[in-house]
C-alpha cells in the first residue's frame, strides 16, 4: 500500500533527523522502497517520538494527543467499545505518554471520545480546539500528529477517514500534511 511506504519513508527522515539535530524534516524524500514492515515503520514512529520523551511534558501537549487519539478512533463516525479499548490500551502503552499519569490520559482521552459519540461536529470542534494548543510549540505539534498516526496504524489499517483527520490537524497545527506525507 502506497501509504505504509510513505510513512516508511517519512520515519526513515524522522530516524535522520533525530540522529542528527532537531532540523526540519519538511520535503525530505528518501528513494528506495527498501524493506521493512509495518510493525517497523510504527516502530520508527515510535523510537522518535521517544527520543523527544523529555520534551514533550506540557499539559497542552498531553491535552492535544488525547483530543488526537479520540478523534482518530471517531474517524469513521462511531466508536465501538472494543475500538475504544484498543485505542485506550495503545495510548497507555506509549512510552512517550508515560509521562503523564494513565487516569488524566484515559479521563480526557473518554471524555473527547463521549462529546465526539454525542454529537460528532461539536466534539470535533472541541477536540481541534485542545489539538491548538500544541501549535505554540512545533515539536509538540509534529509529535501530536506522529501519535496520531502511530495509534491510527495500531490496528494495521490506516484508513482514508483517519488519513483526512489527521491532514485536517496537521492545519490546525500549521504543520504541511506533506511533511508527513499525507
Amino acid at each position: 500500500m502506497a501509504v505504509w511506504k510513505q510513512l516508511k519513508d517519512q520515519a526513515r527522515a524522522l530516524q535522520q533527523q533525530a540522529q542528527g539535530g532537531r532540523g526540519p524534516v519538511g520535503g525530505q524524500r528518501h528513494g528506495g522502497s527498501g524493506g521493512g514492515s509495518k510493525a517497523q515503520l510504527i516502530g520508527a514512529l515510535k523510537s522518535q517520538l521517544g527520543s523527544l520523551k523529555a520534551e514533550l511534558k506540557s499539559g497542552a501537549f498531553r491535552d492535544a494527543s488525547m483530543a488526537m487519539c479520540a478523534l482518530v478512533a471517531a474517524a469513521d463516525g462511531h466508536v465501538d467499545a472494543a475500538e475504544r479499548q484498543h485505542v485506550e490500551s495503545t495510548i497507555l502503552g506509549n512510552e512517550v505518554l508515560a509521562n503523564f499519569p494513565p487516569e488524566q490520559l484515559r479521563q480526557r482521552f473518554n471524555a473527547h471520545v463521549d462529546r465526539l459519540t454525542r454529537d460528532f461536529a461539536q466534539g470535533k470542534a472541541e477536540a481541534m480546539r485542545d489539538i491548538a494548543k500544541a501549535a505554540k510549540k512545533p515539536t509538540e505539534a509534529r509529535a501530536v500528529i506522529q501519535t496520531g498516526i502511530v495509534v491510527a496504524a495500531a490496528d494495521g489499517d490506516f484508513s482514508q477517514p483517519e488519513q483526512t483527520v489527521i491532514r485536517e490537524v496537521c492545519a490546525a497545527l500549521g504543520v504541511p500534511a506533506a511533511e508527513f506525507q499525507l
